[in-house]
């Protein structure tokens, strides 16, 4: 296990970005590591952080404008060798399909309940026989 897992959070919302770092904390499960978070406001800076750091997951708002998470995480997945893992923040519940068009790993709504936000990144870093995404 690395001692630290690095978790890109996107959103233009800075109260956005800071409600995703307050629910996952330090530590979103006992049995995954320390979390240090990696904040972006817009894509170019997404796809740059992308290529500087090694990222464990990427937390997309897919309220963000004018590049909205969903499409963002389409364009990741269709685009960047061994996209990590992506938890897409979703407006409703009904928008779980688009969730699944954009080809996330695990969504969760906004506003975020605490509790299922850390369980859903802490299943994300967890090291398992996840399958790459069909493109």
């Amino acid at each position: 296990m690395r001692p630290t897992a690095t978790v890109l959070v996107y959103s233009d919302d800075a109260s956005t970005r800071e409600q995703v770092r307050l629910a996952g904390g330090r530590r979103p499960a006992a049995d995954v590591p320390p979390v240090e978070y990696l904040e972006c406001a817009t894509l170019p800076a997404v796809l740059r952080t992308l290529e500087e750091h090694r990222v464990d997951v990427c937390v997309l708002d897919g309220e963000t404008a004018p590049a909205g998470g969903m499409g963002v995480c389409r364009q990741l997945k269709d685009e960047v060798f061994r996209c990590p893992p992506v938890l897409l923040l979703i407006g409703r519940p009904q928008d779980a399909w688009l969730a699944t068009w954009s080809r996330a790993d695990a969504a969760v709504t906004h506003p975020l309940d605490p509790v299922a936000f850390a369980e859903s990144l802490a299943e994300l870093l967890r090291p398992g026989d996840r399958q790459p995404q069909p493109s």
